[in-house]
């Protein structure tokens, strides 16, 4: 019986190859969207999972609590949390910290840049990092030992069998000798603790010991005994806070004017990826917001769901054509199970071919979607047990939705109607209408989706920043005195192409002084010589800019944007004071900027003071060169730089592609959400396809007549399409408000953005229109050029 049943299914799936081909080519791409999401869920859920001690290790996390309620929080501590801890909670059996560094390497007369970790030597025994040579006991022991991952052996080395062998680092001033004591094997690819170059912390400490409870810059994670009772060891972690810390929070209190609270937590280590509230950083990576793996696994359900109700359409379009066989199946002895059965076995025949061809499709589009998703997924990732057996239930799944209800509906069919062709569907059909208005509102939601994230994107790229960066270079020089700077700044200018140099101390920095005596403000500040705002062309409100013809300005002026004005309540800037009553040093005002976005738009503009302090240090360097002479300028800047900083890697980067590059984030989404609204409308369309051969199909005979009467082929055409577009019109009106309430709440994100308005509707309207008339239009077209004289013969 079921080879029989294999039979006809293929036989069917031959006979009816363009309708196969659609089925199928939906389906297709419905399973590998499923497939393409299971990975992607897959690898955000196993992050970190391959510690074997993963259950008992939690990172400790705090919560900053100011006098007026609000509270910030933080996965970072500083270094006396964790031995604090450890040696005040018998629970806490261990304590591990990890810190984010940056290194000068010197191998072979080359200087490289290269991230690295500070970490305590016990980091192998807390964590699963295997070692390919060395000792994991000893690898961090020494102070000027090195761990390198297998990949940094081949680079330096060409080998990883390099331990033993010594490699020069600048550790502070000068490059200095560490000996490779181990290499480790290269971290998986999630994993939140990249391995790369690991360097003991104990060397940290020594150039810079901070045993202030209150500087927060690494990572701490501690080791529970098994079955330990979390909120207790928080309640104990409060109370060694309280006592150890005590006298310096009171001296940060008396002094400082220090008045916020500080609590401490446990995150569960394998939690850390996902958390929006305590995300991974300081030398963590991969930190991942869940709601991309939720939008990504709707849209990969609803095309699934939208591929399946296709089916369900298409099959019921041909079933017309299938009545005469179901009603000679009936009288030779068939009964209503056996025909489900058969109309189930071609759509389970069906959606094996769909998912033979949607592997196909899943190995060929994963780089793309990689990209996208910025992952390195690998097909490999499909073939465990977990995903094999979410495959099957994906595939029972898939052939019972997609032939369960054609089955029920065609199986009804009476012998006698059939055999004498009087078999009709029901005149309404209105779940076949209320799928494809279902399947339309999806499309011109995601439509209006797309166009929305492209608007937005286009709006932060090309947004007035308040400054100019249009051809400017930037290089790092490290931590460079004034006098190195300017020597530098008077070489780069020997040359014509370039015109302005200017530089600032690099990085970003905020720091809090007092105002109108003792109250408290927070602010960016930035180390600037007198060429900075007229570089970028900042423009000046009131006062004026730093000049080298007042001898004051290196040591008691500072310069402050509006929006600091504004939160110092100050009416006439000029002249006020800025105390940094931590250091002693008091400035006053001498000019005002007109407020430009130094951060990325996703962030409001802060109060922001420029300063020219008289020891400060530069660490980047902005260089802005004529339009047309980039490739005489960049020579000139890599010569100069080389001859200047024999010792320092150089590399460059636009400003304005630094910008850009700001929106990495929103550039992505908008290529998602895009990919999914075109295979979501590809699929309608499909959809759509199919009830318009039903129509046609169902009113054969009405067409012929009309014909007959002397209807021209486009008052049909045109009679047969109103029906359609009327339900894509449904469509698109009942997505509206659904995407309007989205788009709003999205859109607030953002402090500056786009304007919902009913342009951007009425196009997402007209476009979803024009598709669905595109694709209605042939089929009403054929049916409309039918001979009329095939259609109204009567057997």
């Amino acid at each position: 019986m079921f080879k029989n049943y294999l039979k006809v299914a293929i036989r069917n799936l031959v006979k009816n190859k363009v309708y196969s081909f659609i089925n199928i080519a939906g389906l297709s791409v419905g399973v590998a969207c499923c497939m393409l999401i299971f990975l992607y869920a897959k690898d955000e859920i196993s992050y970190d999972q391959f510690h074997k001690n993963k259950e008992n290790i939690y990172r400790v996390t705090a919560d900053f609590v100011k006098p007026n309620a609000d509270i910030s929080h933080s996965g970072s501590t500083g270094m006396m949390p964790g031995p604090s801890f450890k040696n005040g909670i018998p629970d806490i059996q261990d304590f591990s910290r990890i810190q984010a560094a940056f290194f000068n390497v010197k191998h072979k007369g080359e200087i490289f840049e290269q991230d690295a970790l500070w970490a305590d030597e016990n980091l192998f025994k807390v964590f699963s990092f295997p070692l390919i040579h060395g000792d994991p006991k000893t690898a961090l022991k020494d102070l000027h030992s090195v761990v390198l991952s297998e990949e940094l052996a081949e680079k330096y080395f060409g080998r990883t069998d390099v331990v033993g062998q010594v490699i020069q680092l600048k550790a502070e001033k000068t490059f200095e000798p560490f000996v490779v004591t181990a290499v480790a094997k290269n971290s998986p690819q999630n994993s939140s603790i990249q391995l790369k170059m690991i360097l003991p912390l104990m060397l940290r400490q020594s150039i810079e010991n901070d045993n202030h409870w209150i500087n927060f810059f690494l990572n701490t994670f501690v080791v529970l005994k098994p079955g330990s009772d979390i909120r207790r060891i928080e309640e104990q972690m409060a109370k060694v806070y309280n006592t150890d810390a005590a006298a310096q929070m009171k001296m940060m209190a008396d002094e400082y004017g220090f008045k916020e609270k500080i609590y401490y937590h446990l995150q569960p280590f394998t939690q850390m990826h996902l958390s929006t509230e305590y995300p991974a950083d300081n030398g963590l990576t991969g930190s991942s917001n869940p709601v991309y793996s939720y939008i990504l696994s709707g849209i990969a359900a609803f095309i699934l769901i939208i591929a399946s109700i296709n089916f369900i359409n298409l099959s019921i379009a041909r079933s017309l054509k299938r009545a005469r066989e179901i009603g000679i199946r009936k009288v030779v002895g068939s009964n209503r199970k056996q025909i489900i059965s058969q109309f189930l076995g071609e759509s389970f025949t069906l959606s094996f071919f769909s998912f033979l061809l949607a592997s196909l499709l899943t190995f060929l589009i994963l780089p793309f979607f990689n990209t996208l998703a910025d992952k390195e997924l690998s097909f490999n990732y499909l073939m465990d047990s977990t995903l094999i057996l979410g495959y099957f239930a994906l595939f029972l799944i898939t052939g019972l939705m997609a032939g369960f209800y054609p089955a029920l509906i065609l199986s009804r069919f009476k012998p006698v109607d059939t055999l004498y062709g009087k078999t009709r569907l029901k005149s309404g059909n209105f779940l076949s209408k209320g799928l494809v208005v279902f399947q339309f509102t999806l499309s011109t939601f995601l439509i209006i989706a797309t166009i929305t994230i492209y608007s937005q994107f286009s709006y932060l790229v090309n947004y007035d920043l308040g400054y100019n960066k249009d051809n400017i270079v930037s290089v790092n020089t490290g931590r460079i005195p004034a006098e190195q700077f300017n020597y530098f700044k008077t070489e780069l200018l020997n040359n014509a192409a370039i015109k302005q140099v200017s530089a600032n101390q690099g990085g970003q920095w905020g720091t809090v002084a007092h105002i109108n005596g003792e109250e408290e403000i927070n602010f960016d500040l930035k180390y600037v010589d007198e060429d900075y705002l007229p570089l970028f062309r900042i423009p000046l409100k009131t006062g004026r800019n730093f000049s080298k013809h007042f001898s004051t300005d290196t040591t008691q002026a500072v310069m402050v944007n509006e929006s600091f004005v504004k939160a110092a309540g100050w009416k006439t800037p000029i002249n006020e004071v800025v105390d940094f009553y931590y250091n002693d040093k008091k400035y006053q005002v001498i000019g005002v900027f007109k407020d430009y976005h130094f951060d990325a738009l996703t962030e409001k503009i802060r109060p922001q003071l420029f300063t020219m302090g008289s020891s400060y240090k530069y660490g980047q360097v902005f260089i802005k060169i004529l339009p047309g002479t980039k490739a005489d300028a960049l020579a000139h800047l890599e010569k100069t730089f080389r001859k200047t900083y024999p010792n320092q890697p150089y590399s460059y980067r636009f400003e304005d592609e630094e910008n850009l590059a700001r929106y990495d984030s929103e550039a992505k989404w908008k290529q998602i959400i895009a990919f999914g609204a075109i295979l979501t409308v590809f699929i309608s369309c499909i959809g759509l396809f199919g009830l318009t051969t039903l129509a046609a199909e169902k009113r054969a005979k009405e067409i012929g007549i009309r014909k007959v009467l002397g209807a021209s082929v486009r008052s049909i055409a045109q009679r047969l399409s109103f029906d359609f577009i009327k339900l894509v019109c449904i469509a698109a009106v009942a997505s509206l408000p659904i995407a309007w309430w989205a788009m709003n709440k999205w859109l607030q994100n953002y402090p500056y953005r786009i304007e919902l308005n009913t342009e951007l509707f009425i196009y997402a309207f007209l476009l979803v229109l024009l598709i669905a008339l595109f694709t209605v239009i042939f089929q009403s077209l054929k049916a409309a050029k039918a001979n009329p004289v095939k259609n109204l013969r009567t057997e």
